[in-house]
């Protein structure tokens, strides 16, 4: 019998169909694109990631493709739908350069604070840190004293950035392809998320076409879009802009809606303890609870209840016992993690993983099964080889060369990395090469496969927590060392919605591969000179990033729980990890599944549940509630389904409306920060 299908996802299943054509979106003129988005949209990104914690990265893709699309127009020219997309890929690649995506721990500006953290130097690992993660800020204090990233201190940390960033960018675009190829072409696949990503492309597009046909009444997209537009920066205005003017004006920052969020637990916690509340005020919480499935954001918010009143149970019969009265959401969090949460989210999330690898088996099989009756089989794998004509693809051996020759240069330079930390052949340097190769000829191609299904069937990813960890720490090794390697481990199943994406706006696959190419270089000395500047105006963090300052420490005492895993001692980590828990997550989450499966609640309400279930900050998550209630009762009682439509055009539009109004905001900064001051 067939398996039940899920209304909701039918929905977006429904949204766009794949052209029948596809064109070259790659012109020479796309790179005066990736200059314009390196020398205006990346220090943005860095910047707004320190401030607030959120990337721009969305609306710099749009505000590239607006300009670009008015440029063209008054140069009589036209932009199709595979220009455009490869305008916002080549913007949103701009933005994940160096660790730029969100802007938040990662890149170099996370290393040179992480090194000189209060965690690293409480847990004694600030000294034991490689030299190509971060100088020994001890040994090498110039470099941290004029905070300068060109300097020869910095050398090995920039050649492994270089390196890094070539070897992930190729691997991750030419095996993500041939998992698309498997899934899409071969299986057959519906991608049910993809064309949430690809209606604002068609919005850009339907609205070239309707002004040259002078018929713009007829383009709602463009209409949408510009409402969220106009959304975004209003709201900009007051939540970014003005704390952004006041601050680099007169020295401080007003702020309406406190950043990053509104913190109650200290008061709360007398009713709710050991939870922490809040309220995280970004509108854009609002548009993503009405953007994403409904019954995903219904689970969140039953998983925050959850929490809600699982958490002072807890601390009543001493679960939660490093908990105080007066702990803020930063030390509740941290806090509530060591005590329980560490040890029964892993649980959790195998329970995840085994879920969704027992979802892609079943479906595996009840496609098996319908084909055996339909007499089929042999019909459907004769055309299952066979690719849309002109849509650029390439070779199953290109795949696979590339495939195993990343993997073999991230284990060669793994372990000459770590004989050069060691000076010598060190016993432990072989433990790790076994862990290497599992990793990478075992484990990724496992998790790549089962995640692209995933993402096939229901839109969802899955991980399996902490194999990487494990896997370190079964090796026996003893240092820190290890945590710092390229190891070859990756979920390229991931990048299968994005081939999708191109696939329905009718994008050669070779305008991406092209568009990669040019961009390489920019993205290296666009980040690494942005970042290099934005160090040198203030310290990361302080005062005047109130995100950074705010959770960095936070982040830093959380990996500090991992990496003290092999130091060899009593660490945090063996406070942290307690087996029971883990058993008790696991378990938990595989009852979760098999209840709500056996009343065929949707897919997304079980997903939506283990979400809340205290692995978030949870103060975002009511406003993301309030926003699907509205969208659903609402919204969609007035639109139907051309909802679904709508509202991915109106998140667009606001991501846009927002970056126009922040990146003008740190475009004064910037000036203003730069300026010379005279002595009279």
């Amino acid at each position: 019998m067939a398996r039940r299908l899920d209304r909701e996802l039918e929905e977006f299943r429904r949204i766009m169909e794949v052209p029948s054509t596809f064109e070259e979106g790659f012109r020479w003129s796309s790179l005066l694109g990736a200059i314009f988005v390196a020398l205006l949209m990346v220090p943005g990104a860095i910047y707004m990631g320190l401030l607030a914690g959120v990337g721009i990265g969305g609306a710099a893709q749009w505000v590239t493709v607006i300009l670009f699309i008015e440029v063209a127009r008054r140069a009589h020219k036209h932009l199709n739908k595979s220009e455009i997309f490869v305008l916002f890929f080549m913007a949103g690649s701009m933005m994940g350069g160096l660790g730029l995506a969100g802007g938040r721990t990662s890149g170099l500006l996370w290393d040179q604070f992480f090194v000189q953290s209060d965690a690293a130097a409480a847990n004694g690992i600030a000294n034991e840190i490689p030299r190509w993660v971060a100088p020994n800020a001890t040994e090498h204090p110039e470099s941290y004293g004029v905070r300068n990233f060109f300097h020869m201190d910095w050398a090995p940390v920039l050649i492994m950035a270089v390196v890094g960033t070539f070897l992930s960018q190729l691997s991750n675009t030419v095996v993500g392809y041939g998992l698309f190829r498997i899934t899409s072409d071969i299986e057959k696949l519906p991608f049910p998320l993809a064309p949430v990503g690809a209606q604002g492309i068609m919005a850009m597009a339907e609205d070239i076409e309707a002004k040259a046909a002078k018929n713009a009444e007829e383009n709602w997209r463009w209409r949408v879009f510009a409402i969220g537009g106009a959304i975004g920066l209003a709201f900009g205005t007051v939540y970014l802009l003005l704390p952004v003017l006041s601050g680099a004006l007169t020295g401080t920052a007003i702020q309406i809606f406190p950043i990053p969020f509104s913190d109650f637990t200290g008061k709360t916690g007398r009713y709710l303890p050991a939870f922490a509340t809040g309220i995280d005020w970004n509108l854009g919480n609002l548009i993503f609870g009405m953007v994403m499935p409904y019954w995903g954001m219904v689970g969140s918010f039953i998983g925050l209840i959850i929490t809600a009143v699982a958490n002072p149970v807890l601390y009543k019969v001493g679960l939660l016992s490093n908990w105080k009265f007066g702990d803020d959401t930063i030390a509740t969090l941290f806090n509530t993690q060591v005590d329980f949460y560490f040890s029964f989210t892993i649980g959790i999330a195998v329970a995840i993983a085994v879920v969704g690898f027992w979802q892609v088996g079943r479906h595996l099989l009840d496609a098996r099964h319908e084909r055996r009756l339909r007499g089929s089989a042999a019909a459907s794998a004769g055309a299952s080889t066979a690719v849309p004509l002109g849509r650029g693809d390439i070779p199953w051996w290109a795949i696979a060369l590339c495939y195993f020759v990343v993997t073999g240069i991230y284990i060669g330079l793994s372990v000459g990395l770590l004989r050069w930390y060691h000076g010598s052949w060190h016993p432990d340097i072989f433990r790790v090469l076994w862990i290497l190769i599992f990793l990478g000829v075992v484990y990724t191609p496992l998790i790549s496969y089962v995640t692209a299904r995933l993402e096939g069937m229901v839109g969802q990813v899955v991980e399996i927590p902490m194999i990487r960890e494990a896997a370190l720490i079964l090796s026996g090794y003893k240092g820190i060392a290890c945590w710092f390697v390229p190891m070859p481990i990756a979920n390229y199943g991931m990048m299968v919605v994005f081939y999708r994406q191109c696939e329905l706006t009718g994008t050669k696959f070779t305008s991406i591969w092209k568009t990669q190419i040019i961009l390489y270089p920019i993205i290296l000395i666009s980040s690494l000179f942005f970042m290099n500047f934005i160090w040198g105006l203030n310290p990361i963090p302080s005062f005047s990033y109130p995100y950074a300052q705010r959770m960095w420490e936070l982040d830093a005492a959380t990996r500090c729980i991992m990496y003290s895993a092999t130091m060899g001692e009593y660490s945090m980590f063996e406070q942290a990890w307690n087996p029971l828990y883990f058993f008790c997550g696991s378990g938990f989450g595989v009852f979760l599944f098999s209840v709500l499966q056996f009343f065929n609640a949707p897919i997304m309400l079980t997903y939506g549940v283990v979400r809340g279930l205290g692995q978030t900050i949870p103060h975002s998550i009511v406003i993301q509630f309030i926003g699907a209630l509205i969208g659903q009762f609402y919204f969609r009682k007035r639109l139907g389904l051309k909802w679904r439509q709508y509202i991915p055009v109106v998140s667009a539009g606001f991501g846009c409306g927002m970056g126009l109004i922040t990146t003008f905001g740190i475009g004064i900064t910037f000036l203003s920060k730069s300026a010379i001051k005279l002595p009279f």
